[in-house]
């Protein structure tokens, strides 16, 4: 029976140490190589790796509220530019900037007497127009009976009569005169035109106003307008989709929620308004218009915030989380793990979002498990330990 090659190698090797006192280094070179043989022979082969350890979750499938937000920025119900109907230097300011003022109550004054000496003016003119009409019909009154009994010539009468009608419409052209100075001198207080909030004064007193000039501006902000853009296939199934006959208004009974910027939300609720006359060619959105009571008039003009929305519920809805979704140029894809723990990468159309989760609208099944935690690790065809997430 040969002995084992460890014990040959050994033997070998305390005979040429023996026999030999002195080796040279080709000898030493062949012990060593012998001994790393021996040391091979006895190395075991590594145990196969484990396979990588992701957290999976179950596809969820229930029915959900179709929220949806917009970013809406807030304006007046009602704008009204104030601006002077008459020209004129600025002598009295009578509201407090910010304050709220009424429909008819005086913003601003402007000097009058300039309209008040026209107005006069106009008066006397009325009634020189008025004494030039009272000798017309005298004339007409004296000459008509002389006329019929032809002691005066034909003509004459008929200079009487266009006299008279002349002298008429001087009359009614004076009259006019001096109802538009009056109105002019009624100008020279510029009052407001709408219940609401008023603006800072944009001019000075003592300044030189016109027509054109805008003094300030009031909003009637109760209620208040929000505007907002939705894409237009959100519009276009918001209005029952393009199908013929009567459309149906998904808008209709909608409450609105405004979220403001400082993350809270307006205590009173909305409603749709109106929806814009055409689509933004640039964006493909259409700008809708939203309402809501503002009793306290928090809410001003320019604010921002976020419109919120319950369009409605979506039946048997297949949802996961957020995170198991990997997007990659504007495509979506889920690591799908099977019943034998292998991996499948998977492309699907996502919906809305619905709080920490994600609607599926294709691509997925009820009751299949999707990667969560640990994406990294899989490939197609990986064989993953899969371990329930903590959601």
């Amino acid at each position: 029976m040969q002995p084992p090659v460890s014990t040959l190698s050994i033997r070998l090797a305390n005979s040429a140490l023996t026999n030999a006192p002195v080796r040279t280094g080709l000898s030493v070179l062949f012990l060593f190589a012998l001994l790393a043989l021996v040391g091979c022979k006895g190395v075991t082969a590594a145990p196969p790796s484990k396979p990588p350890e992701v957290e999976v979750a179950d596809v969820l499938q229930k029915d959900v509220p179709i929220v949806s937000e917009w970013t809406a920025t807030l304006d007046g119900y009602v704008n009204a530019q104030i601006q002077p109907r008459v020209a004129g230097y600025l002598t009295k300011q009578d509201y407090k900037e910010g304050s709220y003022v009424h429909k008819g109550q005086v913003l601003f004054e402007i000097d009058p007497r300039p309209f008040v000496a026209i107005l006069n003016q106009m008066k006397g003119q009325l009634a020189q127009a008025e004494a030039a009409l009272g000798k017309a019909q005298q004339d007409v009154k004296r000459d008509t009976p002389l006329a019929e009994a032809r002691a005066i010539a034909q003509s004459q009468m008929d200079n009487d009569i266009q006299a008279e009608l002349g002298a008429k419409a001087a009359v009614e052209t004076a009259r006019a005169a001096v109802e538009q100075a009056q109105l002019n001198v009624g100008f020279t207080k510029v009052t407001s035109l709408i219940d609401g909030i008023a603006g800072i004064a944009q001019t000075q007193i003592g300044n030189l106003v016109s027509n054109t000039t805008v003094l300030t501006s009031v909003s009637q902000v109760n209620p208040i307008k929000a505007y907002f853009s939705i894409s237009e296939q959100q519009y276009m199934v918001s209005q029952g989709g393009s199908h013929s006959g009567p459309q149906q208004d998904a808008w209709k009974g909608v409450k609105l929620k405004l979220v403001l910027s400082d993350g809270t939300t307006f205590p009173q609720q909305g409603v749709f308004l109106l929806a814009d006359r055409q689509v933004d060619v640039n964006t493909g959105t259409i700008r809708v218009v939203g309402s809501f009571p503002n009793p306290n008039n928090l809410l001003r003009p320019g604010q921002f915030g976020r419109v919120v929305a319950e369009m409605g519920t979506q039946k048997s809805a297949l949802l996961v989380p957020q995170r198991a979704v990997t997007e990659l140029q504007g495509s979506f894809q889920l690591a799908v793990v099977g019943a034998d723990n292998k991996v499948n990468l998977r492309p699907v159309k996502v919906g809305p979002t619905i709080g920490k989760m994600l609607i599926i609208q294709d691509g997925l099944k009820p009751g299949e498990r999707v990667v969560v935690e640990g994406l990294q690790k899989v490939r197609e065809g990986t064989v993953v330990t899969p371990k329930a997430a903590n959601l």
